[in-house]
């Protein structure tokens, strides 16, 4: 269902469940969570579909019918699929989603949760909970709404209608647009990975959260750290850093 695999210092988060849509069952959002919290030793991470023609159908609307008549499943629904979207998203380390063929529903949630998302040429993105007769969880409005605006937001939310990548690309719902998407992923995890870990985590955190007061000394603290003496060494030395 998901699938851990290491290229490297690069890991990867295979959603492997094709036979299904990789569509995300209760226990898929809680095995997402589980697999996120060993990879804080990755340069970056790389979220895509093993499954050629689609990302993911969203959450398995299979489970829906126990929901409709079980108080306790809806809370471990609502739970599980936000423990594996806040992991991931927790993550220290870059995160790249990597968007061939149709994403939809709680998917696009999902694909939130990265830093970076990169849309190939047969990504759609639906958000479609309204067709159902359902909301979107709160957390996921508002990372929906930051990421596009909060008129795209509504649009998508109230619709539920599809777009396609390049429509993606132009509103911002996806940064980069790429023919094959799992392999600008990888090029620019790779690029990524080549750079001083920890001044790229400290980066992310002050993308982030950029009010957290204590990035101010952690900045003035990379100045006496082993990254900036390497980088300076290899700078003098006209030669390509290599940071550990």
């Amino acid at each position: 269902m998901i699938e851990v695999r290491w290229d490297g210092p690069i890991a990867m988060i295979a959603l492997a469940r094709g036979s299904a849509h990789n569509a995300v069952p209760i226990a898929g959002w809680e095995q997402l969570a589980a697999a996120a919290t060993g990879l804080d030793a990755a340069r970056a991470v790389i979220l895509r579909s093993d499954m050629p023609g689609i990302f993911s159908a969203g959450a398995d609307i299979g489970e829906f019918p126990q929901l409709q008549t079980d108080p306790a499943a809806r809370t471990r629904f609502r739970l599980a699929m936000r423990a594996g979207i806040e992991t991931l998203a927790a993550l220290p380390i870059p995160v790249l989603a990597a968007i061939d063929g149709g994403c939809f529903g709680a998917a696009v949630a999902l694909i939130l949760a990265a830093d970076i998302r990169i849309a190939g040429d047969g990504a759609q993105f639906a958000v479609t909970p309204a067709r159902l007769g359902l909301g979107y969880p709160r957390a996921d409005v508002a990372r929906l709404a930051a990421q596009v605006g909060q008129g795209r937001a509504a649009e998508l939310l109230f619709t539920g209608e599809p777009i396609d990548a390049d429509a993606a690309a132009r509103i911002g719902l996806v940064e980069h647009r790429a023919p094959d998407a799992g392999a600008a992923a990888t090029a620019l995890a790779q690029r990524i990975g080549e750079n001083a870990p920890v001044a790229v985590r400290q980066l992310k955190r002050a993308v982030r959260k950029p009010v957290d007061a204590d990035l101010d000394a952690a900045f003035e603290a990379a100045f006496g750290g082993a990254e900036l003496a390497e980088g300076l060494a290899a700078f003098q030395a006209r030669r390509k850093p290599v940071f550990a």
